[in-house]
This record gives structure tokens, sequence and C-alpha cells, in this order.
């Protein structure tokens, strides 16, 4: 048997330090590793990078593996708390776009549920047993025969069936929990056909030689993954056993009271915070909630550095609809009643995040949104003095585009864009005035722009200070008209 085998040449590996049984086993789970890494990092290098230090740790630790492991499933949690820990380091900068994630839901007869399925499919495994965790790699991830299966874990086959049955509807109920609602058959084909994909042809020789080191040939980067993976590990293994100590001292009889730390509630929860960051957002697990605030009166949003992810605390529906549609909000119209209240909320998908709080939105509140091109009262922007002092030239190396009270800075940007995360003069206006600002200026280039005002507040409701200083500062004018725009229609869904 295949589990036999591994079990065979590790042993080979430890009492001959035969360099080939390694590099058979590392050439057996390669793929199984390298998938784990890609679908927490999406991103070959780094995917690659953890796939060695993977094996490194299996070279590290082997003779301490005792001889009932199963391989497979091991090296996927070592896998899974390597790739964690990368996370924990390091914020991706690469992102696939959004656009390109999310497929119709129905495509024919039946729905490609994977791109929705593999955000969460290390977390949703996170959630299971060692045992159901090994039964799933067996079967799904390895395609095992239920007897295999079986004999791997000890048990008879009958059994087998019924830990990989219990397993995968403990999977079905987590991804149904977040919106993604499938039959079991769609579930387990899905991750059947798309949990394990092919790792470059030479990272087989170079992991091999980097492991069978030791990680001394390693890079810098691959020995700090190693480091923080066999820390978590430790930790695991650790709570692991406390755990079954308190129940060995229940069963002698022993009153003894132990609170098990739910890691991955802790962690799916990191993100409630009142020092909510965007960091928090972007690190905060794979996820999509709206919840009844906790924090009252403490109103805070946030979104990471791509404009991919958000969070905020206290928030009305109008705005998790704005994020969810990425509409600039002074350009939306509910034409059904706005639930009241305030929200917590999350979309931290590495992709897809605006979709799927889209159906949240809808499954809670029914609330959907569509565009619609209608005639609005505007605030049209133009150029009453060219060549206006306030104008300047863009910074070399600006990005600011900020406000407080009475200051607008932007240091480099165009007076206005359309696309996120909605920079410029005229989507500042707009959220000032909460009117749709249309650029009629003529105004093509980047600008560096340092605006300042005396606000008064509730007696200047026309903002006739801030309209006087783009006229005096900027030589820009904001004039009332009617113009045919584009607008999202939020409203009941059908």
């Amino acid at each position: 048997m295949k589990e036999t085998d591994d079990i065979e040449l590790l042993q080979r590996y430890v009492d001959q330090n035969s360099e080939e049984a390694f590099a058979a086993l590392v050439t057996r789970h390669l793929n199984l590793v390298y998938s784990v890494a890609m679908r927490h990092v999406q991103n070959p290098h780094h995917a690659e990078e953890i796939t060695q230090a993977v094996f490194v740790i299996l070279a590290r630790k082997s003779g301490r593996l005792h001889g009932r492991v199963v391989l497979s499933g091991w090296l996927y949690h070592a896998a899974r708390l390597t790739a964690a820990n990368f996370l924990r380091r390091e914020t991706q900068r690469a992102r696939r776009e959004h656009e390109a994630y999310m497929q119709s839901i129905l495509n024919e007869s039946e729905p490609d549920v994977w791109p929705q399925l593999a955000p969460m499919l290390d977390a949703a495994m996170a959630g299971l047993g060692e045992r159901d965790r090994d039964a799933i790699v067996l079967r799904f991830f390895e395609g095992r025969r239920m007897n295999e299966i079986g004999a791997a874990l000890g048990t008879s086959e009958d059994a087998a069936k019924k830990r990989v049955t219990r397993a995968v509807e403990k999977l079905r109920k987590f991804f149904a929990k977040r919106g993604v609602v499938v039959p079991v058959a769609v579930l387990t084909t899905a991750i059947s056909a798309n949990s394990v994909q092919a790792a470059p042809v030479a990272l087989a020789k170079t992991t091999t030689v980097v492991a069978l080191a030791k990680g001394a040939t390693a890079s810098a980067t691959t020995l700090t993954l190693i480091k923080g993976a066999l820390k978590l590990m430790a930790w695991t293994k650790t709570q692991t056993a406390i755990v079954a100590g308190a129940v060995v001292l229940i069963a002698a009889g022993t009153t003894i009271t132990v609170k098990k730390v739910n890691t991955y509630e802790r962690d799916r929860n990191s993100w409630l915070t009142l020092n909510l960051t965007s960091g928090l957002v972007d690190q905060s697990v794979p996820q999509v909630r709206i919840l009844p605030t906790r924090f009252p009166r403490n109103p805070t949003l946030w979104g990471n550095a791509e404009f991919t992810k958000w969070g905020g605390l206290d928030q009305p529906v109008s705005t998790m609809m704005w994020v969810a549609y990425q509409w600039p909000p002074a350009r939306m119209v509910f034409t059904a009643p706005e639930p009241q209240g305030g929200y917590d909320f999350i979309a931290s998908l590495p992709q897809g995040s605006y979709e799927a709080l889209q159906r949240e939105l809808k499954d809670q509140f029914g609330l959907v949104g569509r565009v619609e091109t209608r005639d609005e009262d505007v605030l049209v922007l133009r150029v009453r003095t060219p060549n206006a002092p306030g104008l300047k030239p863009p910074k070399v190396g600006g990005q600011n585009d900020w406000n407080v009270t009475g200051h607008y800075v932007c240091d480099d940007c165009p007076l206005s864009t359309d696309t996120p995360p909605y920079r410029g003069l005229q989507r500042f206006l707009e959220g000032y005035f909460n009117v749709p600002v249309v650029n009629e200026t003529g105004l093509t280039n980047d600008f560096s722009i340092d605006l300042k005002w005396r606000e008064r507040g509730h007696r200047d409701p026309n903002h006739d200070a801030l309209k006087q200083a783009l006229a005096d500062q900027l030589g820009l004018e904001l004039v009332p008209a009617s113009r045919s725009i584009e607008m999202l229609i939020v409203e009941k869904a059908k």
C-alpha cells in the first residue's frame, strides 16, 4: 500500500540516510503540498518557498514520526500551518483582478463552484479533527479507495466510509454558513477535480536538495518560514496534549475545568475590535460576515491597500451597499426602505469579496443593486479662473489624498477617477456635499492640491466657505445643474 510505502521510505531515510528514499517521498507528495501553499498565497514563487520549507521540516522531524502516521495527512497539515505562518508575516500585494474571480453561479446544468470554494477550503479543513482531515485528504486529494483509507486509518472499510461521509457533511455546513450552498456530490467533485494541481517540474529536485541539507542551503525567507511553522506546529501539539490530559483527569474522577481555546474562532473574530485597521482587514481569515454592531457610536471603515477587502464597525446598510457594488455613495438611491441600525461587517476573501458581500446583503436584507441612467440634480465642477496658483504640478512620488476638517490634500492625483479607490477632488466634493459632482473642467493632468477653508458646520449649510476657497485657491466653481448620469438603484430582490 502507498501508506506502507511512505513509512518504509521514511524509515529508510531515517535509518540509512537514503537520499533516494527521501526524493521519492518528495516526488510523491510534492503536488499536494504545493497546492495547499498556492491556495493560501496565490503566488508560485511564495508557494515554492513554502513547499521547500515543509519538506525541510519533514527531514528534520522524520525520526520522531511514529509508524501509524498518515504521511499525506501530516504533510497537508504542515503545509497549511506553514502557509498560514507566511500570511501572518507578509501582506500579499499581488491579487488577481476580482472581476476574473466570479463566473456565473449556474453556467449550465451544474454550477462551477470551485472559485467560491477555493479561498475557504483550507479554513474549512482546519476546523476538522485530525482523523477527519486525513480521511478527506486520502479520499478526495489523493483519490484513494475506501478500503485503502480504512487500512491507513487502522479501521474497517465501513468505518472509513462513515468517517468520510461525516467529514464531508462538516465541510458542506461550513460552506453553507458562508453563502456557498451546494449538494454533497458537487462539493466532492469540485474538491477532487481541483484541490491538487501540478507543481513546477524543477521544484522536486530543488526541494529535495534543500530538504536533505536540513535547510542549510535554503534562502533567508525559507528559513524564517521553517522557524515560524515549527513554532506553530509545536503550539498546536501542546494544545492537543492539554485537552487530552484534561480528558484523562476527568475519566479518573478528578474535577477539572479546562477552557479549550478555539483558535479558528479567535482568528475569525480578530477584526472585531475597536482598533480595527487596514492591516487587520487584510490579514483576516477569508470570510464574509454581517453582524449587529458590538461597537455602537464607534463607526470605523477600512479597506486594505489594494481595496480588494473591506471591514467596518457600526456601519449602516447604505455603506455596505456602496462597498459591495464599489459605487460612489452620492450616486446611490434606495427605492426600498433602508434597514435601520449599525452593523459590523468583513469581506476578506482573497478574491471576489465584493460579489460575496453583495450575496450576503441580498440574503440578510433582501437588497440588490442595479445601475440605471437617470436625470439627477448635480453640481458641475467648472474652471472659473484659468491657471490658478492652487493647481500645482504633482509632487514627485506623492500619493496622498486625504481630508480633515477644513483641509483637503492631494499630492499627485487627477481631479477625478472612475475606478476604485476613487481618488481626486471631484470625489472629495461629492462626498462632502453628498450630491453627484460632474467634472466639466476639461483638465486631465495630475495635480498637487492643498485646499484650506474655515469650516463653519451648521452655520454654513450651503458650504459657502468651501466654495469660496475653491474659487480663490483653485480657480474652480460648483454650479447647480441637471445631468443624465448612472445611479445605483438599491431595491428589493425579486
